[in-house]
């Protein structure tokens, strides 16, 4: 399935102080008018999202947040909910980025209720599933990989409700990715298996991370069921996030 609309999300992580932040979100609105044939989403640390959010000012850029607690509220010093991120104007939500499930421990179980909070708050939830090396040099990595997805995922969501982000672990911020081959069939494994979950959610969008950047965003978007792309470091540049939306755009 090749998908009509690319949707290209900068993950800025734990990165930029204010003026930092402030200074890409200015760099990137210059460029938005250009992101029309494309659907473009920051992720910027929850310390700025206001000021990005007041800066984007348009339909062009939307705002997202890096995680949510599983819970609406409540005693959970230090985190932020779902419904938070709703009321200063977020979009999306990621949850289960690698980062999160090995350094906060967090399991399929607690995936899954953030992907149902944050629908019920109105968010789009980016789901991260992926898998390490050794899973990939054993041979267990569609099996690793379907096992989060069928783990993750409610059954009973429609295609819009949600939007995959595949991940290989070892590939994100090491300069290193898959071969495209590989990409590809992990994609339409992926697919398989949110058809064995949910057939209503056939036309899922299923993004790809792990350093993706202008020199190999073309041939990524090109690949079968690519839906768009989950960038980490090379969001942090305006010039090089822009080139990747205009890849993304002259695929459309």
């Amino acid at each position: 399935m090749m998908v009509d609309r690319l949707l290209i999300a900068g993950n800025w992580k734990m990165n930029l102080d204010k003026a930092g932040a402030i200074e890409l979100t200015n760099a990137l609105t210059k460029s938005q008018s250009t992101f029309k044939e494309v659907d473009v989403a920051v992720f910027p640390p929850s310390l700025w999202l206001t000021e990005v959010g007041d800066l984007i000012g348009s339909d062009n850029i939307k705002l997202g947040g890096q995680d949510c607690h599983e819970e609406l509220e409540g005693a959970h010093t230090g985190d932020i909910s779902a419904k938070m991120l709703k009321d200063v104007g977020c979009d999306y939500v990621i949850v289960g980025h690698s980062e999160r499930r090995t350094n906060h421990f967090e399991t399929n179980e607690t995936i899954k209720k953030k992907v149902l909070v944050s629908i019920q708050c109105n968010l789009c939830p980016i789901v991260c599933i992926g898998e390490t090396w050794d899973e990939r040099n054993k041979g267990t990595a569609i099996s690793t990989v379907s096992f989060q997805l069928k783990e993750s995922i409610p059954d009973e969501l429609d295609s819009h409700q949600f939007i995959i982000a595949y991940e290989p672990v070892w590939a994100i911020g090491s300069g290193k990715t898959p071969t495209f081959n590989d990409i590809e069939e992990m994609h339409s494994s992926i697919k398989e298996t949110i058809l064995t979950i949910n057939p209503k959610a056939d036309k899922v969008r299923i993004l790809y991370g792990g350093s993706v950047k202008p020199e190999n965003a073309a041939e990524i978007f090109n690949l079968e069921n690519v839906g768009g792309a989950l960038v980490g470091g090379a969001s942090l540049s305006a010039t090089d996030f822009s080139q990747i939306i205009s890849i993304a755009g002259a695929k459309n």
